[in-house]
C-alpha cells in the first residue's frame, strides 16, 4: 500500500487492531504553536488541508507529505481517516501546529500496514494546518475601508479595474497585480472570473478595499491551478477596486458651483477656455492645467477633444465649476494615453470655465448708467476721455485708468485700441456709464497681449468722462464754413510774403478761438498744429509760400485729375 494512502484507510483497518489497546487510551495532543488568530477551529465534517511528517517512537521516518511535495486533503469524522488522526485534528486553527501520538487501538492496530507499519505500533504525528472549509460555507466579506462618497457600487456586466494581493488561507502568497504593476481588468458575472471572485466584488464602490474569503468550490476546486494552488484550496483576496464603469455608460455630471446669474450656456461650436485638474478614480492625478499656469482652450462639440468631454462641456455657464466623469469608451479606450492614463481608465475631469465665446459674437454692451438729456453722442473720429477697469470674465484684473493720473485718452476709429472696445465706446453721452464684453477676434486674439491671456473674453467697465467732435479721417483742421477767400494773405499776418511756424499757429488759434474752425481733437494741440505747418512746408525750409499753401480739398481734387 502506498504511503500516501497510510492515514486515509477507512475506520474498518482501524478497528481490527482493537484488541491490544496498549499504554494510551487516547490520542495525545501537544498544541506546541496556536497563531495569535484564529477564526475558526476544525469541526466534525469539515474539509481540511494540512501537513504532516509521521515517525516511529524512534524517530524513523514512515511517511510525510512534505516528502511526497503535496498536501493532503480530507474531510474529519466521517472515517476517512484513522481514528487517531480523525481526534487529533478536532478544534486546530490554520497554522496550528500539533504533535499527536495515537496509540495502536487508534491507529493500524494488531494488523498493521505490511512492509511499512508493524503490529502494534504507536505513531507519532506532526501536523501543521492549512485550511479549513464546509461545504455549506458562502463568501466571507470583510470591508477594510470604504470612500465617505459612494454615488454608485458595482453590478454585474460591469467591467473592473483592481489590484489584489492573493494568498492561500495559512498566508502562502499565490498572486499578486502589485508585482506585476497593473490592474486586473475584467467584466464581472459574465464568467471571466472564479463565481467567488464575481460576487465579491459585486456591490463595492470605486476606492473600497475588501477582504474576500472565497471556498475551494467558488474557486478552483479539486483541481487547482498550476503549481501555485493546490486542490480544495481557500482563497484569500485582499482587493483594492480602483475603477469600474459599463460600455451602456453615459458620462457623469456633477455640478459643483454654478453662478447664480448664468446668462448664457456654452454650445457646439462655441470656443472655451478652462481649468480642470484631471484623476483617475482612485484620486491619482494625471494632468492638471494649474500646473501649466494656463487654460485649456478648444472648441467643444468638433472632436477636438475626448468625445467624454465633448459633451461634458455642453451646457455650462461662465464661470462654473463642474466635475465630469468619463467612462473609458468616450476618453481613451482600452489602450490608455502614455504612461499616467492606463488602459480602460475611467477619467474624472474638475473644470472651472474661465470664459467662452463663439467666433460670431459681437461685442456685448451693458448699459449701467444713461445721463437723462442725453443728445450728443460719440462717433467715430471723435476724442474722448474715459475710465476703464479691464478684467477678465473670471473677475481676473487686468488693467485700470484709475492706476493712473488721468483717464484714457483716444480718437475713436483710429486703431489706437481694440475693434471691440471702439465699437463699445461709440454712441455713448458724457457722464455715461458701460459694461463692455469684447469676444477675443474683436480683442486681442489666439495670441493675446502683454497681461492678456490668448483667446480671452475682456470684460470692460467704463465710464465716458468728456468727447469732442472729430475731424474726418485725414484732416486735422476743418472749417466750420467756407474758408476764406484770400486764405493766403489772411494767414501771412505781417504781409511779408511768407508764412513762418509762429504765423501760422497763431492764425489757426484764433479760427479756433472764433469758433470759425476747429483742430483734430487731441491732448497736444500744438503737436496737431506742428503737423499742419510741416504738411504745408513743402521744402521743407521754416516758411510757406503761396505756392506751397493748399487745402486738403484742393489736395484731393488735384490727386482725382492725375488719376484720370
Amino acid at each position: 500500500m502506498a504511503p500516501s494512502s497510510l492515514i486515509l484507510l477507512l475506520g474498518v483497518l482501524g478497528a481490527l487492531g482493537l484488541g491490544d489497546p496498549g499504554p494510551l487510551e487516547d490520542v495525545v495532543i501537544d498544541r506546541y504553536y496556536i497563531p495569535k488568530i484564529c477564526l475558526r477551529e476544525v469541526q466534525m465534517g469539515d474539509f481540511i488541508r494540512y501537513h504532516y511528517n509521521g515517525t516511529f517512537k524512534d524517530g524513523k521516518k514512515f511517511d510525510s507529505s512534505y516528502d511526497r511535495g503535496a498536501t493532503v486533503a480530507g474531510v474529519v469524522g466521517v472515517g476517512r481517516l484513522i481514528t487517531g488522526m480523525d481526534r487529533g485534528l478536532q478544534g486546530m486553527c490554520v497554522n496550528e501546529r500539533r504533535h499527536l501520538i495515537v496509540p495502536p487501538h487508534l491507529g493500524y492496530g494488531s494488523i498493521g500496514v505490511a512492509g511499512l507499519i508493524p503490529p502494534d505500533a504507536t505513531l507519532y504525528f506532526d501536523v501543521v494546518m492549512l485550511d479549513i472549509w464546509n461545504k455549506n460555507d458562502k463568501l466571507q466579506i470583510t470591508t477594510l475601508s470604504k470612500p465617505e462618497r459612494c454615488n454608485r457600487t458595482v453590478e454585474n456586466s460591469d467591467f473592473v479595474r483592481y489590484h489584489y494581493n492573493g494568498t492561500l488561507l495559512d498566508g502562502t502568497p499565490f498572486d499578486s497585480s502589485y508585482s506585476k504593476n497593473s490592474t486586473y481588468d475584467t467584466y464581472v458575472g459574465t464568467g471571466w472570473l472564479i463565481k467567488g471572485m464575481d460576487q465579491g466584488l459585486l456591490g463595492m464602490c470605486a476606492g473600497e478595499k475588501r477582504s474576500i474569503i472565497i471556498p475551494p468550490f467558488l474557486a478552483y476546486g479539486e483541481k487547482g491551478y498550476g503549481t501555485v494552488i493546490p486542490p480544495q484550496a481557500s482563497l484569500v483576496f485582499s482587493v483594492l477596486l480602483v475603477d469600474f464603469h459599463n460600455p451602456k455608460d453615459g458620462i457623469f455630471l456633477e455640478h459643483l458651483e454654478v453662478p447664480e446669474s448664468c446668462k448664457r450656456r456654452a454650445v457646439t461650436g462655441d470656443f472655451v477656455r478652462y481649468h480642470y485638474n484631471g484623476t483617475l478614480m482612485d484620486g491619482t492625478l494625471f494632468d492638471s492645467s494649474y500646473s501649466r499656469n494656463q487654460t485649456y482652450n478648444t472648441y467643444i462639440g468638433k472632436g477636438y477633444i475626448i468625445p467624454g468631454m465633448d459633451q461634458g462641456l455642453q451646457g455650462v455657464c461662465m464661470g462654473e465649476r463642474r466635475r465630469v466623469v468619463v467612462p473609458p469608451h468616450l476618453a481613451y479606450g482600452e489602450n490608455g494615453a502614455g504612461n499616467k492614463i492606463p488602459g480602460s481608465a475611467v477619467l474624472v475631469f474638475d473644470v472651472h470655465i474661465i470664459d467662452f465665446h463663439n467666433p460670431v459674437d459681437p461685442v456685448e454692451i451693458e448699459t449701467v448708467y444713461r445721463p437723462e438729456g442725453c443728445n450728443v453722442t460719440t462717433r467715430d473720429r471723435d476724442f474722448v476721455r474715459y475710465h476703464y477697469n479691464c478684467s477678465l470674465l473670471d473677475g481676473t484684473k487686468l488693467f485700470s485708468s484709475h492706476d493712473y493720473e488721468k483717464p484714457q485718452e483716444v480718437t475713436l476709429g483710429t486703431n489706437k485700441v481694440i475693434e471691440g472696445l471702439n465699437s463699445g465706446l461709440l454712441n455713448m453721452c458724457a457722464g455715461e456709464r458701460r459694461v463692455i464684453i469684447v469676444p477675443p477676434h474683436l480683442g486681442h486674439g489666439e495670441s493675446g497681449a502683454r497681461g492678456v491671456p490668448g483667446s480671452a473674453v475682456l470684460r470692460f467697465e467704463v465710464e465716458l468722462i468728456s468727447m469732442e467732435e472729430g475731424v474726418p479721417e485725414g484732416y486735422l483742421f476743418i472749417w466750420h464754413g467756407e474758408p476764406p477767400a484770400s486764405l493766403y494773405e489772411q494767414m501771412d499776418l505781417n504781409k511779408d510774403g511768407e508764412i513762418p511756424a509762429e504765423e501760422f499757429s497763431t492764425f489757426i488759434k484764433t479760427q479756433v478761438a472764433e469758433g470759425k474752425g476747429r483742430l483734430m481733437p487731441s491732448s497736444d494741440p500744438e503737436k496737431v498744429i506742428a503737423d499742419m505747418f510741416r504738411n504745408q512746408d513743402r521744402n521743407q525750409d521754416g516758411k510757406i509760400t503761396a505756392e506751397e499753401l493748399k487745402l486738403k480739398s484742393d489736395e484731393d481734387q488735384e490727386k482725382i485729375h492725375e488719376e484720370l
